[in-house]
């Protein structure tokens, strides 16, 4: 099928999902994460409609986003060393991985270098798998009040990445985790600051939404499988 199928058909689920938590469609939006497809791939999906894009590796952005040119808003959701903070500032309209102060730093003074704001999410590692990046829910507190004071970033939301489950209702708890960690922090932080919860792929974004997700990351049911060379 066409990537605009795809577009279409997830989009579908996306809005039947909302709906069925009680939800409107326009409450979740969708990030199609473009990974290892090429700037044709995105340029398909831009032209079917699609506007946000998610891409992991600083290295491949810098050649696809230029490429791919005007249209999309972009969202950087890989690990991110704070080494390639000016060129993801650059590059990105929000970074929805920032598990450390150290890294929120260096973007911070990267946007402000180049005059703008950075909208951002924490990343948090709910499932504790030490392969995983991400703050540990005990630490987010903190980290979310020392980036709210950063003057060059918007802090937006959290984001997290559950462990792999062959039935995506045992995700349930840990997006439910996420969306009462941000409730909590919610009341200390200016207002608007959890106003996101990226969580949710191809294989369990319906009970991501069931859960409160306002962006799920969609990839391979979109563009799919992943063209590794």
């Amino acid at each position: 099928m066409s990537i605009a199928v795809n577009l279409a058909l997830i989009t579908a689920r996306i809005a039947a999902a909302a709906k069925a938590s009680g939800r409107k469609p326009e409450q979740v939006r969708l990030v199609a994460v473009s990974k290892t497809h090429g700037p044709g791939a995105v340029k398909e999906a831009l032209a079917a409609g699609q506007i946000l894009f998610g891409e992991n590796y600083v290295q491949e952005a810098q050649d696809k986003i230029p490429a791919v040119g005007p249209g999309p808003s972009w969202h950087f959701i890989g690990h991110l060393q704070s080494n390639k903070a000016k060129v993801v500032a650059e590059l990105f309209d929000v970074v929805q991985s920032v598990d450390r102060l150290k890294l929120a730093k260096a973007l911070d003074r990267r946007a402000g270098e180049l005059g703008r704001k950075l909208g951002v999410l924490l990343q948090v590692n709910v499932g504790g798998e030490a392969q995983k990046s991400g703050c540990a829910p005990a630490e987010a507190a903190n980290l979310a009040q020392e980036v709210a004071k950063l003057e060059h970033l918007e802090l937006t939301g959290l984001m997290t990445m559950p462990p792999f489950f062959d039935d995506p209702q045992r995700a349930r708890p840990l997006f439910a985790q996420l969306r009462e960690l941000a409730v909590r922090l919610g009341r200390d932080l200016p207002e608007g600051a959890m106003r996101h919860l990226s969580m949710g792929m191809s294989g369990d974004f319906e009970a991501a939404i069931a859960e409160g997700a306002t962006l799920v990351r969609v990839g391979t049911a979109i563009f799919g499988q992943r063209e590794y060379s």
